[in-house]
This record gives structure tokens, C-alpha cells and sequence, in this order.
């Protein structure tokens, strides 16, 4: 606490200043607007001194790295000892050419992989499915079966660098391919690490990618992080999302009031279990993004990991410092960036970046300059790597561990964000919790009335958008830069795969393990020791999915006007 009497002193030299210095100053040279508020349009002051934080209490607000209630970050020595994870995302067409990529990537200096898959493998449609017609490894890479995986692999060791996988409606079906990946190369299980994204309540408030009602989609996720508990000690089976909810339009709080609630459903769901919180807590892992208002990213960053430091300490009864520390990967702000000026993109990403260390992020993907034009270049994915490359050798921001801690206006802020977090959270109790309040699309609802909100401010020029709403350039027809090309053979080089693994595979073997995954859903057993199996034998991601279609029916969004 600091200190009363001069505190009250601080006060009124600063009425003091406004009255006299400022006012004549502003009298003759006005504040170019009148008001300055953040990208979620909060009001930020003109000024932050000692009474903006006059409850401030050190060892309860900050504290130590690696100490509760982990404000200044997870882990004791943060960037000193080992540099954030740069990991950049990769994925279009088929295995074998996102394999190439990731070679590319990993020559280039990049530390972790990211794989992205294309819209039929979210969804659960086979490469030859007609709903997978003019998608198959458009935006992302097709995944069929095991083979796929091993392609994508191929010359890779798993168990020497961290994987992410960004899927969530099949991601328990990704994973166990992951695992018999493992097996078949002989890989200890204990040698994984990453973790598959599997946030399935994120789909259902704002990326709509999903195949089976709420609760069995919560009984997956359950039984991916049961298994990964029990058997992948260094993996995490979930990567709780807030990165898509702020591309949906919601505010910098919203994001990182709902992926905690999110977090707090699927730690409830596991307890339902018996399974003992501190045995599965520390694998929680979390995605924000790191969007281009810098200091109310930092503060978000920090004040997230705070409030959830609490939750499982007061909430969920948490002993071990290793569960409740919030740890998550970042990416730059997809929705920043703009087919104008695509080289403007550079600079956002560039200073999103710096956003994400300076909040202590665990890993970190900077979005390519064209990503808002095409499935991003070699060239851009090289430089979107150096810019986390320079960040870390050059400009110094990763030699002290949380440097910003202790500025008036970062320490208000994260303060301000705290409080607005812990509101969102108690609107969500009052509601029945998580699975109610989606069920009665108030995350929806939220998301939708913000982006809304946004989008005004930006079409009313309130929120500037520079080569977008100003500094507008006439652009030539064609983009400036070189663009990755989509190629015309993929979708049918993948059917092609496909119908050949069907005919080299055990079907009689494939039907047997299908029909007992079925069975073993209409009960409460683990579903991911049977679907590993399942995808040993060849079987595709397109079956399974079906064969679980008929236990657990599909999801059907509730319509509200």
C-alpha cells in the first residue's frame, strides 16, 4: 500500500499542474481529439501517477515470476532462461507439400510447428466426401487417415520439437493419429510435447465448427485430457481459446473473460470424474491473440493470468503452483490486417508482437504480411519468423523479466481489466454457468453487439485503419507482392491417396473397431484408447466421425433474435 499522506500530496500537485501548466498549455495548442480510448473502446486518461494504483499491494497484485499469484509471469526466470517458442502455423494442400514447409520453417530457425488443417478435416468430411467438394486443402492441409500423418511428418522427429494442432470438433481423432504416430516410430509417449487445440466451447460461441451437441463434445474433450493425464505427461490436450473469440469482434475483456470461462467448464467436467484438480491442471493450456492496442494487450495478458490463479486456488481448491499458473501461446490479430497496404501488415505484426512477449507469452506465431489475401508465401512466412527473431536478439525487451510491471498505467490498467473480467465471470455464474449461458447464446449475443460496435466506430473513422479508412492509397488491380498459389491437383492427388488406403487397409478389421467405438460411446468409458486403435487400422476421420454421429446426434445452434 503505498503511502496516505503522499499519496493526498501527488493529488494536489497534479490539480495543481492541470490548473496552471496544462491548462495554459492546452489553450494554446488543443489535445487532437477529446477523447482517447483503447481498441475496445475503453477511456485511457491523459495522465497516470501514484493515487491511479493507491491500493496497490505489491506482493498481492504482483509478486515474484513463477510465484501466485503470477502477474509478472509463469515461471521464475521467463525469457533468460528459454526464449518464447516461435511457432508458426503452416498448412495447404497435401501432407507432402506442408511437409516441405515445415522443413522450410524449421531451416529458418523457427522452434515449434503449428499444423493447419482445411475446412473438411475440421468438419469431419473424408476428402472424397461431396460436402469436401472445391475444399480439400484450400486453406489448410487434408488429413485422411494415419497415412496423411505420416507424410506430414515424414523426416520430422515428433518427439524432438513441440507440435500444435489448431482443430477442435475432431481433435480427439488428430490426437490419437498423433499417438500412433508415435507408437509405429517407436517415439516414448513421455517425448511429446505441444498440445491440440480441442476447445470445443469456443466453436459454439464464435467459430461455428461443430458436429455433436454440447455435452458429448465436452465428454471428448473430457477423455482427450483424461488419456493425456494418464498416459502424454508432457502434452496438452487442450488449448483454451480466446484468439478466435476476438477475431468474432469481442472486446479485449470479453476474450479473456470467456476463454477462462471456457477453462472453468472443462476443469468442472474432468472433476465430475473424481480425478483430483492438481493431476490434470497443469496440463490447461491457453490462445490469445495479441492485437494492436499494445497496452491494453499487456494487460489483458497479465490480468488473465492473475484472475486464473485465483480460480483455481479459491475456486477449484488447487495446491500445486503448477496449476494455477496460466500458460499460453499467442498470435498476431488476423483481423488486423488488410488486403490494402499489404506491407503495413509487417509493422502491425511487428509491434502485436512485441505486445505478446511484453505480456509474457510461452509461444508466439506472427501472421504473414499476404494472410489477408492468400495462405501466406515462403517470403512472408520468413519474415514474419524474423520479426520474432529480431525481437528476441535485437531489441533487448526479453532481457528483463516483465519490464513494463510497476507502470502507473500498465499496473491500472491490468488492474481495470481484472475487475471488468471478474464482472463478465459472475454475469456468466448468475446465468448457471458456462454450458448455460452458451446454451442461451449470451457469448454469442455479447461477440456480435461489440463487432458491431466496432465496425461503426471504424466506418464513422473513430477508429483509424491506416491505408484503410485513412492514408488510403489507389491500389493497383493486381496485389504488389507474390502470392502462394492454390494447386488445382490437390483434391484429386488426395482422393486418389485415399481410395488406395482403403484398398491396402484391413476393412473387415476397420468395421469391427468402428461398431465397438460406437458402443463404447453409449457408455461413459474413454473414447481415445479406442479411437487409436481405430486410426492404427487406417481407419479415416470420416468414419469415425460418422460412427459417433449415430450415439451422439448433431448440433443444431439455437436460433435468437
Amino acid at each position: 500500500m503505498l503511502d496516505p499522506k503522499k499519496l493526498e500530496a501527488i493529488r494536489k500537485e497534479l490539480q495543481a499542474w492541470e490548473k496552471t501548466e496544462l491548462a495554459a498549455f492546452q489553450a494554446r495548442r488543443p489535445e487532437r481529439q477529446k477523447s482517447f480510448t483503447t481498441l475496445s473502446g475503453r477511456e485511457i486518461k491523459r495522465l497516470y501517477t501514484p493515487p491511479d494504483i493507491a491500493d496497490f499491494d505489491y506482493v498481492e497484485k504482483l509478486g515474484f515470476p513463477g510465484q501466485y499469484p503470477f502477474t509478472r509471469g509463469p515461471y521464475p526466470t521467463m525469457y533468460r532462461a528459454q526464449p518464447w517458442t516461435m511457432r508458426q502455423i503452416a498448412g495447404f494442400g497435401t501432407a507432402g507439400a506442408t511437409n516441405e514447409r515445415f522443413k522450410f520453417l524449421i531451416a529458418q530457425g523457427q522452434t515449434g510447428l503449428s499444423v493447419d488443417f482445411d475446412m473438411p478435416t475440421l468438419m469431419g468430411y473424408d476428402s472424397d466426401d461431396p460436402r469436401a467438394f472445391g475444399e480439400v486443402g484450400r486453406e489448410g492441409v487434408a488429413v485422411d487417415t494415419l497415412a496423411d500423418l505420416e507424410d506430414l511428418f515424414d523426416g520430422i522427429d515428433p518427439g524432438a520439437i513441440s507440435v500444435s494442432m489448431t482443430i477442435n470438433p475432431t481433435a480427439w481423432i488428430l490426437l490419437a493419429m498423433y499417438v500412433a504416430l508415435a507408437e509405429k516410430r517407436g517415439i516414448p509417449l513421455d517425448r511429446l510435447s505441444g498440445t491440440v487445440q480441442n476447445d470445443i466451447i469456443k466453436e459454439f460461441t464464435a467459430q461455428k465448427e461443430w458436429i455433436y451437441p454440447v455435452k458429448p463434445s465436452l465428454r471428448i474433450v473430457r477423455d482427450s485430457i483424461i488419456y493425456s493425464v494418464r498416459h502424454l505427461p508432457r502434452y496438452n490436450p487442450v488449448n483454451i481459446s480466446g484468439y478466435h473469440i476476438r477475431e468474432a469482434g469481442s472486446t479485449a475483456v470479453q476474450e479473456a473473460a470467456f476463454t477462462l470461462a471456457a477453462g472453468i467448464a472443462y476443469v468442472e467436467e474432468v472433476r465430475k470424474t473424481g480425478l483430483d484438480v492438481d493431476a490434470f491442471a497443469p496440463r490447461l493450456s491457453f490462445y490469445f491473440i495479441s492485437h494492436s492496442d499494445f497496452f491494453e494487450e499487456v494487460a489483458k495478458f497479465r490480468a488473465a493470468r492473475r484472475v486464473w490463479a485465483r480460480i483455481m486456488k479459491e475456486r477449484f481448491g488447487a495446491m500445486r503452483p503448477e496449476s494455477m499458473r496460466l500458460r499460453f501461446h499467442c498470435q498476431t490479430a488476423g483481423s488486423s490486417l488488410t488486403a490494402a497496404q499489404p506491407m503495413n501488415n509487417v509493422v502491425r505484426t511487428a509491434y502485436q508482437a512485441m505486445a505478446a512477449v511484453l505480456g509474457g507469452c510461452q509461444s508466439l506465431h506472427t501472421n504473414g504480411m499476404d494472410e489477408a489475401l492468400a495462405i501466406p508465401s515462403e517470403e512472408a512466412m520468413r519474415l514474419a519468423l524474423r520479426t520474432q527473431q529480431i525481437l528476441l536478439e535485437e531489441t533487448g525487451v526479453a532481457h528483463s523479466i516483465d519490464p513494463l510491471g510497476g507502470s502507473y498505467l500498465v499496473e491500472a490498467l491490468t488492474d481495470q481489466t481484472e475487475r471488468e473480467i471478474w464482472t463478465t465471470l459472475e454475469r456468466i455464474d448468475a446465468l448457471g454457468g458456462t454450458v448455460a449461458a452458451l446454451e442461451r447464446n449470451f457469448f454469442q449475443q455479447e461477440i456480435a453487439d461489440s463487432a458491431y460496435a466496432y465496425q461503426v466506430a471504424k466506418e464513422r473513422g473513430e477508429k483509424t485503419v491506416v491505408g484503410v479508412n485513412r492514408f488510403r492509397e489507389e491500389e493497383p488491380e493486381e496485389p504488389s507482392i507474390p502470392l502462394h498459389s492454390i494447386d488445382p491437383r490437390t483434391e484429386q492427388t488426395q482422393k486418389e491417396r485415399l481410395a488406395r488406403v482403403k484398398r491396402e487397409r484391413d476393412s473387415g478389421r476397420v468395421r469391427k473397431l468402428l461398431g465397438e467405438l460406437k458402443e463404447v460411446a453409449r457408455t461413459d468409458e474413454n473414447l481415445m484408447p479406442l479411437t487409436i486403435e481405430c486410426v492404427r487400422a487406417y481407419a479415416t476421420e470420416g468414419e469415425i466421425v460418422n460412427a459417433l454421429k449415430e450415439a451422439f446426434g448433431l448440433y443444431r445452434e439455437p436460433i435468437v433474435f
